[in-house]
C-alpha cells in the first residue's frame, strides 16, 4: 500500500477529478486525498446541462458522479465551494482563497475550461448567459418555463443542443453563427448541412454566415443581437462560442502552458509531482500527436489515467506499477442528442478529410466515415446503435471508399 504520508491534491472538482479520486481509492492508494472545487456541489456530469437536465428530465441528484457521502466514506477531504488561488511548487502547497495552505506530494490539475465570451458592445449586460455550470442551466430552465424568444450565438455542440432543448420547450429560437454550416470545423460541410436541415426542420431560425456586432438593450437588459445582417430581438441571449482551458493556476505556477497545461502521455507535467487531466490537459497522444479534448469520455479516461500514473509510482505491487503506468492512447469519442437524432463519433478527422456516407441521411439513420489517404480517421453513427466498438475498430484501417459506402457489406467485414 502507499505510504500514509502521501497526500494527493486534486484541484477542480469536475468529471476528471471525480474519476481520479475514485480510481486512486479503488487502486489501493492509502494516502490522504483532498479534492478542491469552487462550485458548492460535488462533481457532476456536464452533458445533461444542455440536454436532460435542461429539459427537466433529470434531477440534480442524477447528474452527480457520486453523492457527497461517497467521498466522506472513502476518506476524501472534499472542499466544495473553495477556490484554489495559487501553487507553491517549491513548498508543494496549494494556497486556498481562505489563506490556508494544503500540502501535496502529488497534485492533479483538473481545472477544466471556461466559456469564451463576446467582445462586442453590451456583452456584459444582464440577460447574456453562457452554459458551463449547474447554475447556468438553472437560469435557462427558469426561462424555458416562461417561454419567449432565445437568441443563441454559436452553432457548435452546446449551441445546437440548447437550441434543440429550447425548441422542444416551445421557445422561439434563433441561432447566429459566422460559419457556412453548423459544426463545420468538427464534422465538415457535408455533415454540417445535415444538422442545419435538422434544426430548420424543427423550427429553429438558423442564420449562418452572420456575425454578431453587439447586444441589443432594453430596460437595462439584453434584448437580442445586433448582427451584420440585421437585428434579432430576444428575451434571453446565450453565448455558445466555445471554451478555453482554465490554465491560470498552472501559468502562475510556472508550468508550461500552450492551449492547456502541457503534459506527456502519462499526463505528467515537467514537474514530476504535478499532473493535469481532462479539458485543461494538452496531452501527448501515443499515436495522434498532441491533443486537448473537451469531451465527457476523455475526462473520465484521463481521470483514471492520472490515477494510474500516481499508483504506478506510489503503490508497490499494484497493477499500474506492474504495467509501468498506462498511456494516453484511446481514440477521441463524443456524442450528441438533438431532437430525434442521437449521434456518436469516434476518431479524429483532419480538415482535408473526405466524407463517405453509408445509408440515406433522409431516413434519419446512417453512418459516416472520414478518410485521408485511403485510411479511415473517424466514424459516426446516427440513430444506429450498438456499433460503436465496431466503428472504433475500423478507424485506422485502409478501406476502399466503395466498401465503406456499401450497406450490403457488414460493418464487421470492412
Amino acid at each position: 500500500m502507499s505510504a500514509e504520508s502521501d497526500h494527493t491534491v486534486v484541484v477542480g472538482a469536475g468529471l476528471a477529478a471525480a474519476h481520479t479520486v475514485q480510481a486512486l481509492r479503488e487502486g489501493g492508494y492509502a494516502g490522504s486525498i483532498t479534492l478542491i472545487g469552487d462550485e458548492p456541489v460535488p462533481p457532476y456530469e456536464r452533458p445533461p446541462l444542455s440536454k436532460e437536465y435542461l429539459q427537466g428530465r433529470k434531477k440534480l441528484a442524477e447528474v452527480f458522479v457520486h453523492d457527497a457521502g461517497w467521498y466522506a466514506e472513502r476518506g476524501i477531504d472534499a472542499r466544495w465551494g473553495t477556490r484554489a488561488e495559487g501553487i507553491d511548487r517549491d513548498a508543494r502547497t496549494v494556497r486556498l482563497a481562505t489563506g490556508e495552505g494544503v500540502p501535496y506530494t502529488r497534485l492533479v490539475l483538473a481545472t477544466g475550461a471556461v466559456p469564451r465570451t463576446l467582445d462586442v458592445p453590451g456583452a456584459s449586460l444582464p440577460g447574456v448567459h453562457t452554459l458551463r455550470r449547474i447554475g447556468d442551466a438553472d437560469v435557462l430552465r427558469a426561462a424555458f418555463d416562461t417561454g419567449g424568444r432565445l437568441a443563441i450565438v454559436g452553432a457548435g455542440w452546446i449551441g445546437l443542443e440548447v437550441a434543440s432543448s429550447a425548441r422542444q420547450a416551445g421557445l422561439e429560437v434563433t441561432v447566429v453563427a459566422p460559419n457556412a454550416v453548423p459544426l463545420e470545423a468538427a464534422l465538415g460541410p457535408d455533415i454540417g448541412r445535415y444538422f442545419a436541415e435538422l434544426h430548420r426542420r424543427n423550427g429553429t431560425d438558423l442564420r449562418m454566415n452572420t456575425s454578431v456586432t453587439g447586444i441589443l438593450e432594453a430596460n437595462g437588459r439584453a434584448a437580442g443581437l445586433a448582427t451584420d445582417a440585421g437585428e434579432v430581438w430576444a428575451d434571453l441571449v446565450l453565448v455558445a462560442v466555445g471554451a478555453a482551458p482554465d490554465t491560470a493556476l498552472a501559468a502562475a505556477a510556472g508550468l508550461e502552458v500552450d492551449n492547456g497545461v502541457v503534459v506527456d502521455a502519462r499526463l505528467r507535467t515537467r514537474d514530476p509531482s504535478v499532473l493535469a487531466a481532462g479539458d485543461v490537459a494538452n496531452a501527448e497522444h501515443a499515436s495522434l500527436g498532441r491533443l486537448r479534448v473537451e469531451h465527457w469520455d476523455n475526462a473520465i479516461r484521463q481521470g483514471k489515467l492520472a490515477a494510474a500514473t500516481i499508483l504506478a509510482d506510489s503503490v508497490p505491487g499494484s497493477a499500474a506499477e506492474a504495467g509501468g503506468g498506462a498511456l494516453y492512447d484511446w481514440l477521441p469519442y463524443f456524442f450528441t442528442d438533438q431532437y430525434d437524432v442521437g449521434m456518436e463519433y469516434v476518431g479524429r478527422a483532419g480538415g482535408g478529410a473526405d466524407v463517405v456516407v453509408r445509408g440515406d441521411p433522409d431516413s434519419g439513420e446512417f453512418i459516416a466515415f472520414w478518410t485521408e489517404g485511403g485510411r479511415v480517421t473517424a466514424a459516426m453513427n446516427v440513430n444506429i446503435w450498438d456499433v460503436g466498438d465496431v466503428l472504433r475498430g475500423i478507424v485506422g484501417r485502409e478501406v476502399p471508399r466503395e466498401r465503406l459506402a456499401d450497406a450490403g457489406i457488414e460493418l464487421e467485414d470492412l
